[in-house]
């Protein structure tokens, strides 16, 4: 086997552990890391959960053999900064390591090159690019969130064969295969957040939570412009378990009703945040409130009208649609995306970079909107 294809061997090994950690370092990146000496892997590790120990500080940590020299493969470039643990270019270099191959650059600030000019200035070789657009790729949400400080939207949906998400009588259980919603658990898990209309929560009265073993509930937001979200609603009767956030329009002077329903709402353990407006919630704005309480990504699960809003404000960053082999019909038959929608063709929407592959019984088909 060439050297080329050997180190892309062990990346792709790094990748999987790195993979192990999703869904419990947000919103740090998920890493993962394997030291090689003499042919042999003589170490792994991974970013375990936020806050603990980095790939690298792992893998080193509990290797049991003599790192002099040997290589190191991370799928994100060493950190230099003291945050919550100590930077682990001080250990590559304490533990003499002789090369590091790195995936991808790390865009954070405090980093940003850094690691890799003070593994440089120690001596160490340093070799990037490794495959570099599947690290890039498994940490889409860490990349946009420490750039933009806003969450990473996935907009997800599941549609018949002719874009219908109900009948028109309402029922929608289910569109999508078994396959396809065990899936969608583990976005959820996946997800620091997950927001929905309160169209759906008078509809359906859902949990929105993780439903699976390990589960990682995310935080709940409901868009909710005029607190008509119910009292004895699961969301709220759950909210002293699970974080809960309302976000609601600006409140109107003297309106003492929307006054005595916010106090009731928090005294039940929800969190109300008010945008401005007072007719709809500006989305735009609750991204930026949102990204200042570090949640990193959001699983938009939203009927057809807050869907229209949010591919409006432009805060969706990738769609996922799980398209049934089904044929609903009706005219009257709710579809994904509500609104007035586009007048002219050349105003849709555009996706880039989709992807289609078969789960179960649907077809999964993912794309980024493309940026005007």
């Amino acid at each position: 086997m060439s050297e080329r294809n050997l180190n892309e061997q062990y990346m792709k090994r790094a990748i999987e552990l790195a993979e192990l950690g999703r869904g419990y370092t947000s919103p740090n990146p998920m890493v993962g890391c394997v030291v090689v000496k003499d042919g042999r892997v003589i170490s792994e590790g991974y970013h375990e959960k936020y806050g603990q120990f980095h790939a690298e500080r792992n893998a080193l940590m509990k290797c049991t053999e003599d790192t002099e020299g040997a290589d190191l493969f991370v799928t994100l470039e060493p950190c230099c900064h003291y945050g919550k643990t100590p930077p682990c270019t001080e250990i590559i270099i304490e533990k003499k390591i002789g090369r590091v191959f790195v995936g991808s650059l790390d865009p954070n600030p405090l980093v940003a090159g850094r690691g890799l000019e003070i593994l440089k200035d120690a001596g160490i070789e340093v070799i990037t690019g490794i495959l570099e657009e599947e690290c890039l790729k498994m940490n889409e949400v860490f990349f946009h969130f420490i750039t933009s400080k806003t969450p990473f939207v996935l907009s997800k949906f599941a549609m018949s064969l002719d874009g219908k998400i109900a009948c028109a009588g309402g029922d929608s259980k289910w569109v999508s295969s078994e396959a396809a919603r065990s899936e969608v658990q583990q976005l959820r898990k996946y997800c620091s957040g997950i927001m929905v209309g309160i169209g759906t929560v008078l509809a359906d009265d859902p949990m929105l939570n993780c439903r699976i073993e390990d589960g990682v509930d995310p935080v709940r937001i409901i868009c909710d412009s005029h607190l008509h979200t119910p009292l004895e609603s699961k969301i709220v009767q759950t909210a002293k378990e699970i974080p809960t956030i309302i976000a609601a329009c600006a409140k109107e002077a003297g309106n003492e009703q929307d006054e005595k329903k916010e106090e009731a709402l928090k005294a039940l353990g929800i969190e109300v945040i008010r945008t401005s407006g007072n007719e709809e919630v500006d989305l735009k704005e609750l991204m930026e409130r949102l990204g200042e309480k570090k949640i990193d990504s959001i699983l938009l699960e939203g009927g057809g009208k807050l869907n229209a809003a949010a591919f409006k404000a432009g805060i969706v960053n990738k769609v996922q649609v799980y398209l049934a082999g089904k044929i609903i019909g009706g005219e009257k038959a709710p579809t994904p995306v509500g609104g007035e929608g586009a007048l002219k063709m050349s105003d849709a929407i555009l996706l880039e970079n989709m992807e289609a592959e078969p789960i179960g019984e649907d077809l999964r088909i993912t794309g980024y909107p493309k940026k005007s």
